[in-house]
């Protein structure tokens, strides 16, 4: 009985300092709620009698507010002339010029890809972004609705432009004192830059150090060292090795790829190597054999290893999610999903609107190009390699290269 009593007790006392809390949790949520209301200067007592700054909540977020939260947040249509992943880093022209822009603001930009030109106006109408950096017709704004306005990246030939929410001035005073015609232009040859292999820092050394004496590059033991943990012909990795960085084990590229195997960072914090063994040639190669042997393993489905392997590549280059995508276009369309003579035209197709926006793909736009480029080039230059007979064991020294004779006599160019 006196358990129960205790207990009965017990249950009382929670519910009054239950009740206590929600009545100071009411009167602070109503005192939140009415600085929501007033100036961003005005300060907020909290119940437990800590003064602080209001938090904004009014739904005129401008300039100001966005630059105090440092996010520029930009809604668009994912695509090549919009914005696309690329090497794990984002391009395409609207997300250049929205960078731009932030850059000169202060700010970063937060992308959030819409469905179509009518999502992204209502979520710019509910003030889930900041701005529609995308050609907007003029024709699907009507003369009644004042809610959004044209500004900042636009042209009136043809009749389209960006959009922002009406009430913030400041944000669109600063756009159209921005803009300027010929940042389009800029905005595409800096992007044409980003794309060439011009971008990767490199030194370019011989395709093949000593074919005589059956010498590929100084790190022929590293390849078959690896390799062998793998069980992957090294001349194989070589090539591959190769086209990604010309046997520099220096090379860098403007998405932050290094080393030898160009290693992302991210990639290699995935890993477990260390940032500052990044550009060591044993390290960047052992991570890059542990990163296709994740990359094998996740293609399981396909039974012929000659087969997989080119997968692997195709992934390393493109991205794992991108190649899968066009395996289930070449599915749909009756074709072997586990051929990539029968994927490849896939990947190339997945730079058409009419493919990348088909509900099967669900990571969208991709230079396919680039991509079936890379596995050709490095096959091909596999074949001349597969002639190499050397004495290089696994785990020896390696030779010091010789810079090629001629700058560019392959097109290399290529980053994880």
């Amino acid at each position: 009985m006196q358990e129960n009593m205790y207990f009965c007790n017990q249950i009382a006392i929670d519910c009054m300092f239950y009740r206590i809390f929600l009545t100071y949790f009411s009167a602070f949520s109503l005192l939140l709620l009415a600085a929501c209301g007033q100036q961003k200067e005005r300060r907020v007592v909290t119940p437990w009698g800590e003064v602080t700054d209001s938090i904004p909540c009014s739904d005129e977020f401008d300039l100001e507010d966005i630059q105090h939260n440092g996010e520029l947040i930009m809604l668009t249509i994912g695509g090549p002339l919009t914005c696309y992943d690329y090497k794990a880093k984002k391009l395409g022209l609207e997300y250049l010029l929205c960078c731009n822009f932030a850059d000169r603001q202060g700010v970063g930009v937060r992308v959030e890809l819409c469905r179509d030109t009518l999502e992204m106006l209502s979520r710019l109408r509910q003030g889930e972004g900041d701005i529609v950096a995308f050609p907007v017709p003029y024709r699907l704004l009507s003369r009644q609705d004042t809610s959004l306005v044209f500004c900042g990246v636009r042209s009136d030939s043809l009749r389209c432009g960006w959009l922002v929410s009406s009430d913030k001035q400041e944000l669109v005073r600063a756009l159209n004192d921005w803009y300027r015609p010929a940042l389009v232009t800029e905005m595409r040859e800096k992007e044409r830059y980003l794309l060439s292999s011009g971008s990767v820092r490199r030194r370019v050394y011989a395709p093949m150090l000593n074919s005589q004496k059956g010498i590929i590059s100084r790190y022929d033991h590293l390849f078959m060292t690896y390799g062998m943990n793998i069980r992957w012909d090294w001349r194989l990795l070589a090539a591959q090795c190769y086209q990604e960085s010309t046997f520099d084990p220096q090379a860098r590229s403007w998405v932050g790829a290094c080393g030898l195997m160009q290693i992302m960072p991210e990639t290699a914090k995935l890993l477990g190597l260390p940032q500052s063994r990044l550009f060591n040639p044993e390290s960047n190669v052992e991570a890059a054999t542990r990163y296709m042997a994740q990359l094998e393993a996740k293609f399981g489905d396909i039974p012929l290893r000659s087969e997989r392997q080119k997968f692997v590549l195709a992934s390393y280059n493109g991205g794992y999610h991108h190649v899968r995508d066009a395996m289930a276009l070449a599915r749909r369309d009756g074709h072997s999903c586990q051929r990539w003579q029968e994927v490849a035209p896939y990947v190339l197709l997945l730079a058409e609107p009419r493919y990348y926006n088909d509900s099967l793909v669900k990571y969208g736009y991709m230079r396919g190009s680039e991509t079936v480029d890379y596995v050709e080039r490095i096959y091909s230059r596999w074949q001349t390699y597969r002639g190499v007979k050397t004495q290089v064991r696994p785990g020896g020294g390696g030779l010091t290269p010789q810079p090629a004779t001629k700058r560019n006599r392959f097109k290399v160019g290529s980053n994880l």
